[in-house]
């Protein structure tokens, strides 16, 4: 079983990308780094903002679709959910910190989570409120369970946790909010599409050797 999903995570790096075939630096008319449209938002630019927006409303969608319950699913539509949670959190974005790799898309996740537990809450507020795994979503799989398995997910979040933080969210990007390499290269500051394939390759195998010890 550890064999199978160990080999499931490191078929995820496969070249059938498109962007993986292009080897050149991320070309300079081309989208912005999210480093740099993030400084730019927060010294109050209205456009990168939007930009900011635009790159991460899909992926977040994508992200969290299953993550609300069943009987919930009615009440709040998930794509309205990650806007309402952008446009409020990129109203604050000029107190945000960015500390390393990937510390946009992490808090851009914990800001939509902390909202999808409102709105359960919400919902249930007439009896005790539901409890939400905030990894393992109700029913439907996720992008992460089609991917490895849902058997294989427990070890998957115990081993990611255990990564450093560029690694981890490397490999989030590429599997759950399923970023194109060329995505991932503006996303991670990487000066090409090769290198952001390269280090998540990387990645995943690093998440494949924990995997095996977490058996």
């Amino acid at each position: 079983m550890a064999g199978t999903s160990r080999f499931r995570i490191l078929s995820l790096v496969s070249t059938d990308d498109p962007s993986a075939r292009s080897e050149g630096p991320v070309q300079p008319g081309g989208p912005e780094t999210t480093s740099h449209l993030l400084e730019r938002a927060r010294a109050g630019d209205e456009a990168a903002v939007n930009a900011l927006f635009v790159r991460y409303v899909g992926p977040l969608t994508r992200w969290a679709s299953g993550r609300l319950p069943a009987h919930a699913r009615d009440a709040a539509d998930t794509q309205d959910l990650v806007q309402e949670t952008l446009l409020r959190t990129f109203k604050k974005i000029e107190g945000f910190e960015a500390r390393g790799v990937g510390a946009l898309q992490a808090y851009l996740r914990q800001a939509l989570m902390n909202r999808i537990r409102d709105e359960l809450r919400r919902f249930d507020r007439r009896g005790a409120p539901e409890a939400i795994d905030t990894q393992v979503p109700d029913m439907a799989p996720s992008p992460l369970e089609q991917a490895i398995g849902r058997e294989a997910t427990q070890r998957y979040e115990s081993a990611l946790s255990r990564l450093r933080p560029e690694d981890r969210e490397l490999i989030i990007g590429r599997v759950e909010l399923g970023f194109s390499y060329a995505e991932l290269a503006e996303v991670a500051g990487k000066p090409t599409v090769e290198a952001a394939r390269k280090a998540a390759q990387r990645a995943l195998v690093r998440l494949a050797a924990e995997m095996t010890l977490v058996e």
